[in-house]
């Protein structure tokens, strides 16, 4: 059975990124979240965003509120010499092209950057 998974580091501090808000749509419906989760204290969803029947082809966008989190992370603003905001939401877009499969989609973020990948 498919699935998507994902998790969060924050690459500044060498931690998981705990309290992270995340929303993932189809982006043939941008107007509503099909799913949200928050990230726990091993920078991951409790459980998967999406699996089972829903999980389908096409084209989807994952939302990352990294903004909140660094505006409540002393350790991050820390890292950031107390700077204004650059990062508000990390946004990835992505295809689903075999439902049957685990997709992974991690993000490695820091107050003025970010990364993502395909995981396994």
């Amino acid at each position: 059975m498919g699935r998507l998974t994902t998790h969060v580091l924050d690459t500044s501090t060498g931690r998981p990124a705990a309290g992270i808000l995340i929303e993932l749509f189809k982006t043939d419906d941008l107007q509503k979240a099909i799913a949200h989760a928050t990230t726990n204290a091993d920078g991951r969803c409790e459980k998967p965003l999406l699996q089972g029947a829903s999980f389908s082809s096409g084209e989807y966008q994952l939302v990352f509120h990294a903004g909140d989190y660094f505006d409540n992370s002393s350790a991050a603003t820390a890292t950031a010499d107390a700077s204004p905001r650059f990062l508000n939401q990390v946004v990835i877009r992505f295809c689903i092209s075999e439902p049957d499969q685990h997709y992974h989609v991690p993000l490695l973020l820091s107050p003025f950057g970010y990364s993502t990948y395909k995981g396994s």
